[in-house]
């Protein structure tokens, strides 16, 4: 689960990247409405499975509540899934 985990964090992570640096811009610089919409609603769906997933893997890898946070804080934060990867796969 754990390597599933690592993955939907990256594919979850990519979608916020998308959705901050490329169809913001288009949306506001250049007036392509539709493709927020688009990828907003792709990114908030991986980020309610990466919400889920996080829960489940807490648990069988006995989480801290503060790495679990920590976990939740990342996917928030643009490029943050590539460091959260990295202490993933060291563990």
């Amino acid at each position: 689960m754990l390597s599933f985990f690592r993955k939907l964090s990256l594919i979850e992570g990519f979608s916020l990247i998308v959705l901050f640096f490329i169809a913001m811009p288009a949306k506001y610089h250049f007036g392509y409405f539709d493709i927020v919409w688009v990828v907003g609603m792709t990114h908030g769906l991986l980020w309610l499975a990466y919400l889920m997933a996080s829960l489940v893997v807490s648990h069988q890898q006995k989480w801290s509540i503060t790495f679990w946070l920590l976990v939740l804080f990342a996917s928030v934060i643009p490029f943050a899934c590539f460091f959260l990867d990295r202490k993933l796969r060291n563990n």
